[in-house]
């Protein structure tokens, strides 16, 4: 949804009640649960940023991901006060600065990461979730959220991946713009969780 003027909590919490039965937008659900180098006619994006080390920051990592941190006040809102579930839907206001076009955009949690891997030998712990575009999001496909712990080396890491398509018309048409405006969104998500997880550490100490 294109607006011209910022939407008030009314109309998000109205526009979110009409996305309840809206079926995902893409067929690739779960695409993200790996890491694809490469999908034929879908951009396949990725950010690693380190956030911390140790316990307490990866601790601090896994309460920015359930409290929807990693959105970049700067540009993005995530109009929801629960943690990440299976079957939540949420809707992302992002506000595009140089079209004056604020863009409201719904999505679902289609499944949650909580797991211990093996990874060339090292042990990493990893928390957080992916969610996929529902029909009235400006693109197709599905994003994933992470914060990693390698326990070898003690670094913890954020990572975002994301696999996409333009769907509705002006996103096709200002594909350049588009593209640009997702790498500055990967940028600015991980300066965010950099921010929550050194600001969180440091308040303990």
């Amino acid at each position: 949804m294109f607006l011209i003027l910022k939407p008030t909590d009314e109309r998000i919490r109205e526009y979110l009640a009409r996305q309840l039965d809206q079926p995902l937008s893409y067929d690739l659900v779960g695409c993200t649960r790996q890491d694809p180098e490469r999908l034929s006619h879908w951009n396949v994006d990725r950010k690693r940023a380190i956030v911390g080390h140790g316990e307490a920051a990866f601790g601090k990592g896994k309460t920015a991901i359930e409290t929807w941190r990693m959105f970049p006040p700067e540009i993005a809102e995530l109009c929801c006060q629960e943690p990440p579930r299976v079957g939540l839907n949420v809707a992302v206001l992002y506000w595009a600065a140089p079209v004056r076009l604020w863009i409201l955009m719904a999505a679902r949690v289609v499944y949650l990461v909580n797991e211990n891997i093996e990874r060339d030998g090292n042990h990493v712990e990893r928390f957080g979730f992916g969610y996929g575009t529902l029909s009235d999001h400006a693109e197709r496909g599905e994003e994933r959220f992470v914060v990693e712990w390698n326990r070898r080396d003690d670094s913890v890491w954020y990572d975002l991946m994301a696999v996409s398509q333009p769907r509705h018309w002006l996103a096709r048409l200002a594909y350049p713009y588009n593209r640009y405006e997702q790498a500055r969104f990967r940028r600015l998500s991980a300066a965010a969780m950099q921010r929550a997880v050194s600001k969180e550490v440091s308040a303990d100490r």
